[in-house]
């Protein structure tokens, strides 16, 4: 092969906005859903470890900020 040679690069074959959309409607049809009832229990254990989270993040940052002020400050 000459070393000045290019390679032809393919351009990706271009699809109509229509027709992409109908594949994505197609695909979320595909799709097995939760149960309702699945959803909302995952949601609220979800939630309930956010605030807990929360709470910890905030009585360590309460803690610390206590520390520091002791050790830092006279």
């Amino acid at each position: 092969m000459a070393a000045n040679e290019k390679k032809q690069v393919k351009e990706p074959s271009s699809i109509g906005v229509g027709k992409f959309f109908k594949e994505v409607k197609a695909e979320t049809k595909r799709i097995t859903w939760p149960p309702k009832n699945e959803v909302k229990k995952s949601t609220l254990i979800v939630l309930f470890f956010c605030v807990v989270s929360a709470v910890m993040i905030g009585l360590m940052d309460y803690g610390f900020q206590g520390l520091f002020k002791l050790i830092f400050t006279k």
